[in-house]
């Protein structure tokens, strides 16, 4: 009777354990939920991206076109990259699909080279992989570490891998996993997008026209309704237009349009300044010809005034900068084009303590000048966004520019200034240019009140419109723009347009985005030193060392079973 009752209990403990089984494992199916032991919290996605992906009304298809024969780097990355969407798919369900792409797998050559354009037509970026086999040979190989993403019929482009030419592999590699959220948010932002707000570039004052500025119209025309005209002096014209850019303008600013501007910034408007106060142009001196510069008068400088800045008349030489293609044959030769550094285009660092120039590659800039900011302005919060090198020198103006100079060795003692603010980004509420001052001359013919303590606006300048311009040239099928940012030199790609884009999304509001560029994964490398002299003891350590510690974990047990029950 007793072992019946013992066998009753023992049945309904087993039952009891299987239904716990099933009901955990249908738990698990139904509840995602991970720990993230990660000091850095690297695998846990922010309460913006969660939000937005459970809250997803549209289908999202991605392909990713990494896969195929890569090296350990690139695996990484891929592996990485798959963990980050599979976590999109636990949030928004099956409104998320993805798949990895070899894009040459079966392909002969002419079909992988249609291929590789088409991919680069769209926007994908590539680059090369070499590896070396044990005979010390090497093989170069071309992958596209990038996605487009569907929505529907639209698509966009994501290049996932942040080439800084400054920064070494590994931290190219850490930079490009951190920042996956941030730039699949970014594009699935675009392309949901119920309603779309307006950005506008400003015309009348000589301003680039849309083929100059063309490349970042497109990017932005992802997230915003891009615009163009001019002010015409007329009060309120900006007031729909979540921010307002004015790239490269070359004539004097009216008064009207002055206190359009001023007043559209009292009502929290958002302004984007690109200005050249020295009149230079790398054009002008590329047929070999010297040329005068000369200070550039737009009338503008009480308005920066008002917001806390002023942007100094000169030029800057930097010892980082970018090269250009300079005749280095004799004359009477045929021309040979050898790259030569060019002090006038410095190439600036943008800090790593902010989100909007968080992990960005080296800006480009030509014929630059540098922003003094004025402390008098109280309660106006400053924040420089980009800087020369701490070798810089101040050229002033007028003076005489020509390519002879790259001829010159830079003396390190006339390189004494440092990291002069280039751009920066002010924030608060200003107060207006236009106080005390009779209305009826500028409009004689409408009643104008002049609201003269604003609401919280901001305003970022840059003291260099290059940093906004694009190259172009027509073509018979078109006009061809050149990517903002690329150097066909060096076929670098600089962070110009990520810089803009950025600070036009953190100036328009959309923090939580731009949040995303403020997270911080910790770079852990090996010590190469350490493993180059002591790799067959860290091989071993790793390798052997963990299977014998399970083994004799086995062995000890077996003994402990064994010596428990050849006692009783």
């Amino acid at each position: 009777m007793k072992k019946l009752t013992s066998d009753r209990r023992q049945l309904s403990r087993t039952l009891l354990f299987i239904a716990g089984i099933v009901v955990a494992a249908w738990l698990l199916s139904v509840f995602h939920y991970r720990i993230d032991l990660t000091a850095d919290k690297r695998y846990t996605l922010s309460d913006y991206t969660k939000t937005t992906l459970r809250d997803l009304n549209q289908d999202i298809h991605v392909k990713v076109y990494l896969d195929g024969d890569l090296n350990i780097p690139f695996r990484k990355m891929q592996q990485r990259l798959k963990e980050t969407l599979d976590e999109f798919q636990v949030l928004a369900g099956n409104r998320i699909t993805y798949q990895f792409i070899n894009p040459f797998a079966g392909k002969n050559q002419k079909a992988a080279d249609e291929l590789a354009n088409e991919l680069m037509e769209k926007g994908l970026r590539p680059t090369n992989i070499i590896s070396r086999d044990k005979e010390g040979g090497s093989q170069e190989k071309l992958v596209f570490p990038g996605a487009i993403v569907q929505c529907g019929e639209a698509e966009a482009t994501v290049n996932l891998l942040k080439n800084n030419p400054a920064a070494a592999a590994e931290e190219n590699l850490n930079n490009s996993i951190q920042a996956f959220e941030f730039e699949f948010m970014r594009v699935i932002n675009a392309l949901t997008a119920d309603s779309t707000e307006k950005i506008v570039f400003i015309e009348g004052h000589g301003e680039y026209n849309e083929y100059q500025v063309g490349d970042i119209t497109n990017e932005l025309g992802w997230n915003y309704q891009v615009d163009r005209g001019p002010i015409l002096g007329r009060p309120g014209v900006l007031n729909d237009y979540k921010a307002v850019v004015i790239a490269g303008p070359v004539k004097p600013f009216s008064e009207q349009d002055k206190f359009v501007l001023d007043q559209y910034l009292m009502q929290g408007g958002r302004i984007l300044w690109f200005i050249d106060m020295v009149d230079a142009s790398l054009d002008s001196i590329s047929r070999g010809n010297p040329m005068l510069t000369m200070i550039r008068s737009l009338n503008i400088e009480d308005l920066l005034f008002r917001c806390g800045v002023r942007i100094n008349p000169v030029l800057i030489q930097d010892v980082q900068c970018n090269m250009i293609p300079v005749n280095v044959a004799l004359s009477g030769n045929a021309p040979d084009f050898k790259p030569a550094p060019w002090l006038y285009s410095p190439l600036l660092t943008p800090p790593g303590n902010n989100p909007v120039t968080r992990n960005l590659n080296l800006i480009k800039t030509e014929f630059t000048g540098y922003i003094d900011t004025i402390e008098a302005r109280k309660g106006i919060k400053k924040t420089v966004l980009l800087t020369s090198s701490q070798f810089t020198r101040q050229v002033a103006v007028p003076t005489l520019v020509s390519l002879d100079e790259i001829r010159i060795t830079p003396q390190q003692n006339h390189f004494t200034s440092r990291f002069l603010p280039v751009s920066v980004l002010l924030e608060g509420k200003f107060e207006t240019s236009f106080r005390n001052r009779m209305m009826n001359g500028l409009f004689p013919d409408t009643t104008v009140r002049v609201t003269e303590k604003g609401v919280q606006a901001s305003v970022m300048v840059t003291a260099d419109a290059d940093i906004i311009r694009n190259e172009y040239r027509p073509t018979p099928d078109g006009v061809l723009i050149t990517p903002l940012g690329y150097d066909r030199l060096t076929e670098q790609n600089f962070g110009n347009k990520e810089f803009i884009v950025n600070a036009i999304q953190y100036m328009t509001g959309r923090a939580g985005l731009i949040r995303l560029r403020s997270r911080n994964v910790t770079l852990r490398l090996l010590n190469k030193a350490e493993v180059r002299e002591n790799r067959v003891k860290w091989v071993l350590i790793n390798t052997v060392l963990p299977p014998v510690v399970i083994i004799l974990a086995g062995l000890f047990y077996f003994w402990l079973r064994k010596r428990k029950y050849s006692r009783a």
